[in-house]
């Protein structure tokens, strides 16, 4: 295990490397110019900008504007905006709304979304069944921004005003706790979850009919226990899977969700950084949601030696 662990973390090295020149070369190949940007609508003056072009390196060539930003990267420094601001500070000040909406969306959809693909599964072709797929398809059909509003009026809204339920609030306010992120991560999560509950009742219904389950049926084991401990294992590979690979999804692709809920997290400061031309932003948020990932891919490929004693790492 220790081999296998010292073999990915080595492999992630140029995983990160290929990422991040690929993201600083499109964002060097945004249109426009960042020092007119950051003026606004008024013209640079000439003499600030050719210092900020000079400070920040910005008459270097390609390669040479990627070695600097690499070689600070490597020693920690996620580079600075701009206007002479840490990247790293506005990563830190963000992350943690974008990484307490994905971990309680994550939990949503493994939990509801296994669950309704289990009951699924063992009601195959009755009326459980069906509701899952309905409504399942239903979710997915409807793109996330429409959702989103639909849910923020009813439940946040409507709710409120017709039965006097203030548990989700319209709006983002982080001192409501972990209220605050109900509704934005119900949102986040609706489309996630349908398709881990589809994936939970066709992984299952599959295993079902393998012959471990069959012999361990014939032997006059509980079903409770014959789906939990025998067929529920291997089903959870794929789905295992999804959801390590949905992790980094989560986080980068919470852009809509955190503005309609007004939450100034990781998604509006991406959105933010390319409108205003900040490629060391961009990068800098990039290169953590990429080491999210091999995180996250990571922890996958260690469960599943937990749920299939077969997989062993040398």
């Amino acid at each position: 295990m220790g081999r296998y662990l010292i073999r990915r973390l080595i492999q992630a090295i140029p995983v990160l490397i290929g990422a991040t020149f690929l993201i600083y070369w499109l964002s060097f190949k945004l249109p426009g110019d960042p020092i007119q940007a950051l003026a606004g609508e008024k013209k640079a003056d000439p003499l600030v900008a050719a210092m900020l072009r000079e400070k920040y390196h910005l008459n270097d060539s390609f390669l040479s504007q990627y070695w600097n930003y690499i070689s600070n990267l490597f020693q920690g420094n996620f580079g600075e905006t701009l206007t002479g601001r840490s990247v790293w500070d506005k990563i830190t000040e963000a992350f943690p709304y974008t990484m307490n909406l994905a971990i309680v969306a994550f939990l949503i959809e493994a939990v509801v979304g296994v669950l309704a693909g289990i009951m699924a599964a063992l009601r195959r072709g009755k009326f459980l069944d069906q509701l899952v797929l309905l409504s399942t398809l239903l979710v997915i059909s409807i793109p996330v921004f429409v959702s989103g509003f639909i849910l923020q009026l009813t439940l946040g809204v409507q709710l409120k005003n017709s039965w006097g339920i203030d548990f989700f609030p319209v709006s983002f306010n982080e001192n409501d706790g972990i209220r605050a992120y109900l509704l934005p991560a119900l949102v986040l999560a609706s489309t996630s979850l349908a398709y881990v509950a589809r994936l939970t009742r066709t992984s299952l219904m599959e295993t079902m009919r393998a012959d471990y389950v069959r012999t361990a049926t014939a032997k006059g084991l509980p079903r409770r226990r014959v789906v939990g401990r025998h067929a529920l294992r291997n089903a959870l590979i794929p789905i295992v899977t999804f959801l390590g690979a949905d992790l980094g999804s989560l986080m980068g692709g919470a852009v809509i969700t955190e503005k309609i809920f007004n939450i100034h997290g990781i998604g509006g400061l991406l959105a933010e950084s390319v409108y205003r031309k900040e490629g060391t932003v961009i990068v800098g948020v990039v290169s953590l949601l990429i080491i999210v990932y091999l995180v996250a891919n990571l922890i996958v490929d260690l469960l599943y030696a937990v749920l299939d004693p077969r997989i062993r790492y040398a």
